[in-house]
């Protein structure tokens, strides 16, 4: 055998060795006969915890880890990722794919490969065509918009409302329009600011805000693990925030009208449940049940803002 040779199946059967090692690493450590991927449209801590109210549902529910492996993708924020953490979720034989957030329940049901979805975290399935779809349920984690909206109008003209959203991101999108069609109604303006990094988000912020009444951040994954910079650049223009994301007034938001996270991975469960054969009875969008209007005085104060004693009494919760 020449040098040559040699060499030539040496680097092939090391290339074969690095292929092997590469598939083990991506398999789910789990000796489980079943098994259901879960997909993640970024990392962010309400995911992170409507993902372990399902598994703890689940394992309630007859479905420990001995019985049923659960496969985590936490992909990048963007298309190609997606489709990547999807395919390789059906690739393994998932029965079927969770996928929490818009944008992952989307590509999941476009590139799943016809295997069943559950959805969760989704804000406005059936706008955004995820209910709509053949072998999917879920969790809708929409909001009724314009009652938070129509609390910035009780304590501050507004002439001009900001948008933060992402057009990579449906669920944001379809929050964009309800915002639009609200300022239609009390002939104000929208300003969008579609913002897919955080120096498109940074650039668009600096310039926008002084134009600004109040500022709308969407549940996008940028606008997301960047809130606290969104909120700081806003308190130094004197704009209130306004937000759907659990716990943004705890971060510096005026207002916010949030959905459960946990509730949302419980009621996934549920639905998981059965399409797994557990549990019984018919299958269809699951809504909220827990939404709170949140108020934060502390930031109202700082924003020389009188916030007005029939917006406090519909709040469930004050942060002071």
């Amino acid at each position: 055998m020449t040098a040559q040779r040699f060499q030539f199946m040496r680097n092939g059967f090391i290339a074969f060795l690095i292929a092997v090692l590469l598939f083990t690493l991506v398999l789910p450590a789990t000796t489980a006969e079943r098994m259901i991927g879960v997909v993640l449209s970024g990392d962010l801590p309400r995911y992170r915890e409507a993902h372990r109210a399902f598994v703890r549902s689940m394992s309630q529910q007859g479905y420990s880890q001995e019985s049923l492996g659960i496969f985590l993708q936490v992909p990048n924020p963007d298309q190609l990722s997606w489709g990547n953490a999807v395919r390789k979720c059906s690739a393994l034989g998932a029965e079927l794919i969770v996928a929490y957030g818009a944008p992952a329940a989307q590509v999941a049901v476009r590139e799943g490969g016809g295997v069943r979805v559950v959805y969760a975290d989704v804000y406005g399935p059936i706008e955004t065509g995820i209910a709509q779809a053949k072998g999917v349920v879920g969790v809708s984690a929409k909001v009724p918009l314009v009652t938070l909206l129509k609390t910035a109008t009780e304590y501050r003209p507004n002439r001009t409302i900001g948008v933060v959203y992402s057009s990579r991101e449906i669920g944001t999108v379809v929050q964009l329009k309800e915002v639009r069609r609200y300022a239609a109604t009390i002939g104000a303006k929208v300003q969008e600011l579609n913002v897919t990094n955080y120096a498109a988000l940074e650039e668009r912020l600096i310039a926008q805000l002084p134009k600004l009444d109040s500022l709308f951040v969407g549940e996008s994954v940028v606008a997301s693990r960047n809130f606290d910079r969104i909120v700081h650049l806003a308190r130094e223009a004197k704009v209130p925030v306004l937000s759907t994301m659990p716990g943004a007034c705890e971060k510096g938001a005026l207002a916010s009208l949030e959905i459960s996270p946990t509730e949302q991975g419980e009621l996934a469960a549920e639905q998981a449940s059965r399409l797994l054969g557990r549990g019984g009875g018919g299958l269809a969008m699951r809504q909220p049940k827990q939404i709170d209007l949140v108020i934060n005085l502390k930031v109202a104060k700082a924003l020389d803002l009188n916030i007005p004693f029939q917006v406090l009494s519909m709040a469930t919760r004050v942060v002071k």
